[in-house]
């Protein structure tokens, strides 16, 4: 039995709608593929740091997040570099970044 999955531009769309509502900076870097494109997030804090996570499917079928650096915070350079070699593996991924250095922004998923 085929599971319907929202297309990965609405869901980017949504999310440019939820941050605008509750007034958090939300950028598209990159626009990926409309239907099927990977979603990678860069949550920047503001300080010189941030975190990235890659959105994934858990065994059902549900929104997860697995960290890049090993769930820490990483640099700013190391963060951009790590998204160059990311589009040079997949032309189709879409590249969210949200200023927050406050926290408000929930990832709606787990965090693998």
């Amino acid at each position: 039995m085929a599971i319907d999955r929202l297309k990965s531009g609405l869901w980017v769309q949504a999310q440019i709608r939820i941050c605008g509502i509750n007034n958090i900076p939300i950028y598209v870097l990159r626009k990926g593929d409309e239907d099927a494109g990977a979603i990678i997030m860069k949550l920047d804090r503001m300080d010189g740091t941030c975190r990235i996570y890659n959105q994934v499917r858990g065994l059902n079928d549900e929104i997860s997040w697995a960290t890049a650096g090993a769930g820490e915070r990483m640099m700013e350079a190391d963060a951009n570099a790590y998204l160059e070699r990311q589009k040079s593996f997949d032309p189709d991924i879409w590249i969210i970044e949200i200023e927050d250095a406050d926290d408000r922004y929930q990832l709606d998923g787990q965090v693998l």
